[in-house]
């Protein structure tokens, strides 16, 4: 953001990722209003030059953009409940389900708001620094309108004018990585049962395979929107003695299978169905 722009805008919510997100916008020479209910909290942010407001009404009213970061929707509401939204841009980064988000919009726009919701896709030290991403949606006026603001915390995304579409995608996001995660402990779990090294397994081994891997996503997600499944690489029969190898191995030595149950679950049942000749992105269909 060019600093000879500057905007008012005010963060409620002064928790870790709050913080960083109040922290770049003054970086970016922004004028920053702050609230938080341990007033404390603030005191590194006014000795940078953020102001601290003593109620959320008072910091609401102090600024047309108005970001909150608290702990759930309930507390958003809460927080905003004594507060004039009358004309005032709303831009929750709080985490919820899309449903949340939905009402919260709609309760925002009751009350004479603008309303944005967001999907913080980073950690609080990722906040202004390159690769961090926030993913919008809701009303696409306030965000063409803060957009350059926005992008101070992170690259801003748009996803639509539904406003439950950011959780949504921001929730898709954290399920492939808690997949990997829990790829990632099965296999160091067989791994440390024999005695290998794990640290050398996961990065000389482990690493390569999984970018591999990665790197045919969307052409499955091509088979998955086409609806043709069709495979000459590895069909679900295949995989399915695959993954029965793997559950006997692992009960063998010693470790628990737990997380791949399930997907040795829905493999079994696709293939029961007469469709083990098809590839694993048919999958999704079981799920839907």
């Amino acid at each position: 953001m060019n600093a000879e722009m500057p905007e008012n805008i005010s963060v409620l919510g002064l928790g870790l990722m709050g913080s960083a997100l109040a922290g770049s916008l003054l970086a970016a020479g922004h004028r920053v209003t702050v609230w938080n209910r341990t007033p404390a909290k603030a005191e590194p942010l006014v000795a940078k030059g953020a102001t601290l407001a003593d109620t959320p009404a008072r910091a609401v009213e102090a600024s047309s953009l108005v970001i909150v970061c608290l702990l759930d929707y309930p507390s958003v509401e809460g927080v905003l409940e004594q507060a004039s939204l009358e004309g005032r841009v709303i831009a929750n980064l709080t985490t919820g389900r899309p449903a949340e988000a939905r009402e919260t919009a709609s309760w925002v726009a009751g009350r004479g708001g603008d309303y944005l919701d967001g999907g913080i896709m980073a950690v609080p030290p990722m906040i202004a620094q390159p690769g961090a991403l926030i993913l919008y949606s809701g009303s696409q006026r306030a965000f063409d309108r803060y957009e350059p603001a926005l992008a101070a915390m992170a690259e801003p995304r748009f996803t639509g004018d539904d406003p439950g579409m950011a959780p949504l995608l921001d929730l898709a996001m954290l399920t492939g990585m808690y997949g990997q995660i829990a790829g990632l402990l099965e296999a160091a779990a067989l791994v440390t049962s024999a005695k290998f090294p794990l640290g050398e397994f996961v990065e000389s081994l482990l690493v390569p395979w999984l970018n591999a891997m990665a790197a045919q996503q969307p052409a499955w997600a091509a088979k998955m929107e086409s609806g043709d499944h069709s495979t000459e690489v590895s069909n679900l029969e295949v995989n399915r003695a695959g993954l029965e190898n793997l559950v006997r191995t692992f009960r063998e030595q010693g470790v628990k299978p737990d997380l791949l149950l399930p997907m040795k679950a829905i493999v079994d049942q696709r293939t029961a169905r007469g469709l083990g000749h098809e590839g694993l992105s048919g999958l999704v269909e079981e799920l839907l």
